[in-house]
Formats: C-alpha cells, sequence, structure tokens
C-alpha cells in the first residue's frame, strides 16, 4: 500500500510509524485506520521488523482524536461498524507480537489516547497532554479506552478522566501510570529508540511470549495465569535461545540470540 497519511520507515530493525497529518493534530480518520491496518500488518508478519516506534507528525500532538468531521456524519450503524474497525487494528497492534513504543509528543487525546494505550510501552514528551474527551461531543470512546484506561490506570481515575472529558498533562499521566516515562521534547524520539535497542538485545521468544503472558493473564484468575506462565517457562527451556542466554551469563559474554 502507498501510504497518504502515514510516514513507514524501517531502519536496523525498528519500523518507525508516524501518523503524518500534522495540519488536522494527526486526526483518525479512516484513510488513518485503513493504512495504520495495513502498517500493523507488516510490523506482524515482516521478518525484518523486531519492534515498532509510533509517534505523530510535527511538534504539536501525537494524535489530537478522531476526524470530528468523520463522526458528524455517522449514524447508528456505521458508528459501531468504525468502532469496531479501530478496535480490531488496535487489538492487532497490541497483539502482533513484537514490541511497540508510544512516543507521545503534544496531544494524545480520544483515539490518540487509545492508539497510545493499545501500544506495550508509552514515553511522553514533557508537554505531553492526554484524555478522553468524547463525552463533550455526546459520544463515549470507541477504540478501546472504556476497557484499556481502566485496566491501565484503575477503574476510579478512568472513570474520571472519561466522565469528565478533563485533559491531563505528562506529570499527572506518569502519576498513574499512564506513561511509563517523561523525557525532553527534543529527547524523545532519541529516548523511545534507545529502549527499544534495549529490549531487541534481549531474547526475542522470551519478550513475545512474555507479552503473551501478561495480555492473556489480565484475562484469566490468578491460578490460570500462573499455568500460562508456567507453560511459556517451559516452552522458553527448550530453545536454542535459552542455551544461549544462561551460556553467555555464565560465560560472562553478550549473548547472541537468534529467535529459535
Amino acid at each position: 500500500m502507498t501510504y497518504q497519511t502515514l510516514l513507514f520507515e524501517i531502519k536496523d530493525g525498528i519500523a518507525f510509524v508516524t501518523i503524518n497529518r500534522p495540519d488536522k493534530l494527526n486526526a483518525l480518520n479512516d484513510q488513518v485506520i485503513l493504512e495504520l491496518s495495513s502498517a500493523v500488518d507488516r510490523l506482524t508478519t515482516e521478518a525484518e521488523i523486531k519492534g515498532a516506534i509510533l509517534t505523530g507528525a510535527g511538534p504539536k500532538s501525537f494524535v489530537a482524536g478522531a476526524d470530528i468531521g468523520d463522526l458528524s456524519r455517522q449514524g447508528p450503524f456505521d458508528g459501531k461498524a468504525r468502532a469496531q474497525r479501530g478496535q480490531a487494528v488496535l487489538r492487532r497492534l497490541e497483539t502482533c507480537g513484537k514490541p511497540v513504543i508510544a512516543a507521545i509528543n503534544g496531544f494524545a487525546l480520544g483515539g490518540g489516547c487509545e492508539l497510545a494505550m493499545a501500544c506495550h510501552i508509552r514515553i511522553a514528551g514533557e508537554n505531553a497532554k492526554f484524555g478522553q474527551p468524547e463525552v463533550k461531543l455526546g459520544i463515549a470512546p470507541g477504540y478501546g479506552g472504556t476497557q484499556r484506561l481502566p485496566r491501565i490506570v484503575g477503574k476510579g481515575v478512568a472513570l474520571q478522566l472519561i466522565l469528565t472529558g478533563e485533559m491531563i498533562d505528562a506529570q499527572e499521566a506518569y502519576r498513574i501510570g499512564l506513561v511509563n516515562k517523561i523525557v525532553p521534547s527534543g529527547d524523545l524520539l532519541a529516548e523511545s529508540e534507545k529502549m527499544m535497542r534495549g529490549i531487541l538485545t534481549m531474547g526475542p521468544l522470551a519478550v513475545r511470549l512474555a507479552m503473551e503472558a501478561v495480555d492473556q493473564g489480565l484475562e484469566m484468575t490468578l491460578d490460570e495465569g500462573l499455568l500460562l506462565e508456567a507453560n511459556h517457562f517451559g516452552l522458553l527451556a527448550a530453545t536454542s535461545d535459552m542455551k544461549e542466554g544462561t551460556t553467555a551469563f555464565l560465560e560472562k559474554r553478550a549473548a547472541n540470540f537468534q529467535g529459535r
């Protein structure tokens, strides 16, 4: 696919995916969702890609939300279909099997906050702003905000943000656990890449199964989740990467993981 609203670059195993509608504060319209779907397919299937960093073009906005023009024309059936399309893309991003970092520059509101929450790690520039302001438009979050936000920050804080529509700054987002780290805005991409490069030195099968265990375990009882963890632990014990990792540790050298 030729992208009209995204920039997609692969650099030494990392895919840099940029929502590129700066004149619209990178708002998510139907075309962006379509192109994000294609980008997620690439993340999932292309062996060259080991991880991804997702950001927005320009200094003002990660993604300022959904395109209000699209929303203003929707009825109940196409509204539901639009929500389900967006939910499906974000869920596939979340379960693509490779680590994804959201590098949040500026506004991450509505669908932008939901997109960031579907990434595995969120790093915010010091001027980033977050919120789920959909109630101000007479609608509720539709791309997973009512589900992911309480899982990340807890029910009470999530309800406060969703029901008031209030916008919070990066420091408050960090305090409530919505973001993992705050960095100077000028260092955002460099710091995100630094973290990703560190993750990519780890055993790729271990990273993948650890993400899977966390994601699936959240929907299980503790006993079920512990069994899932034990099964993954056993599977990894049969890999060449485990043998390489333990041998490298004992030999006091860097491991050379092969993903098998």
